[in-house]
């Protein structure tokens, strides 16, 4: 496994969370080596997932003019509403816009996230018509259409019943940058939150996806990159997608080492831990550098506080550093 690590970040009491490389309890892939040799499996159209040895990334073309494809790694268990998880990426847009087909002039999304792979392959899945593509959870972008670039967290289940949730718009994934994405479920309040950053500064925010009541349950059981054909919608508002960029830094944690994180202090900070992972405060005045604010305790599998016992007068931001020993 690679060294993976998750960070939570807090501030006066209002909490921001992201995700950066070390060690994963599940799947990390930084593609160093070549994937098919730790895991990772292509499906349908093969040559819209290469992987490019120099860079050591994966350079992805999403087509929504070909059938279903998919660049995976087995979860090795199946991920429900019951359960906490999270993964994270970084996305790279080189361009994106519409596809070959000028009878689809709208937008359609590129997805990266959680699906079921026997059913995601089965000729009767249909990502475009919204409701014969069951079991998904996933963040989605739209380039601009005529309505703002959109960011989208989805969560569909078996019965091919959606989220509560909305899109986030105009918020546009400027080509040439590199954004890392981390989506967080808990299952405590069935929500999906979805944080951005690029270069380190927080962007966005985007919306939380959260499960009603009456939302069954979802059962995914593979994690990548999803490029979905376009057939199955609406008459008069079909939508096309072609877009080329690259993925890197993959990470899925199950269960997410660090969820439920507060502010309960200046310099305080309080989270659910997992056990067997190492935890951290590390603070920051100025988003440059970071540094220990506390010793490294180990995790008890449940509510922990961390005190930085020399906090600035003039207040910091502050982060849980989460690491496998």
């Amino acid at each position: 496994m690679l060294p993976q690590s998750f960070r939570a970040l807090a501030f006066a009491g209002v909490l921001f969370l992201s995700i950066n490389s070390a060690r994963a309890t599940t799947i990390a892939g930084t593609f160093a080596t070549d994937p098919g040799s730790s895991g990772w499996r292509t499906y349908g159209n093969t040559n819209l997932f290469v992987w490019n040895s120099t860079n050591q990334n994966l350079e992805v073309t999403w087509d929504s003019s070909q059938p279903n494809s998919y660049f995976t790694h087995p979860i090795g268990t199946n991920l429900t509403t019951a359960g906490d998880f999270m993964f994270g990426f970084d996305l790279r847009l080189n361009d994106i816009g519409p596809g070959s087909d000028p009878g689809k002039p709208f937008t359609f999304q590129i997805a990266i996230g959680l699906i079921n792979l026997a059913q995601a392959t089965n000729t009767g899945f249909i990502r475009g018509s919204g409701y014969e593509a069951p079991n998904l959870v996933e963040f989605d972008y739209f380039w601009d259409s005529g309505f703002g670039a959109t960011v989208s967290p989805v969560m569909i289940s078996g019965a091919n019943e959606f989220n509560d949730g909305g899109f986030t718009f105009p918020l546009e994934l400027v080509t040439g940058a590199t954004f890392h994405i981390t989506m967080l479920y808990t299952a405590e309040d069935r929500t999906l939150r979805t944080m951005i950053t690029s270069n380190g500064v927080a962007f966005g925010p985007v919306k939380d996806a959260t499960l009603s009541p009456s939302f069954s349950d979802f059962i995914v059981d593979h994690f990548g990159v999803s490029s979905f054909n376009d057939a199955g919608q609406f008459p008069g508002f079909e939508g096309s997608v072609l877009a080329h960029g690259v993925v890197d830094n993959f990470l899925l944690a199950a269960p997410a080492p660090v969820t439920r994180v507060t502010a309960t202090g200046m310099g305080q900070i309080q989270f659910q831990s997992t056990t067997n992972w190492l935890y951290q405060l590390e603070r920051t005045t100025n988003f440059q550098s970071w540094q220990p604010a506390s010793a490294a305790v180990v995790g008890i599998s449940g509510t922990m506080t961390i005190q930085d016992t020399n906090p600035p007068s003039d207040g910091a931001f502050y982060r849980v550093q989460a690491q496998l020993p």
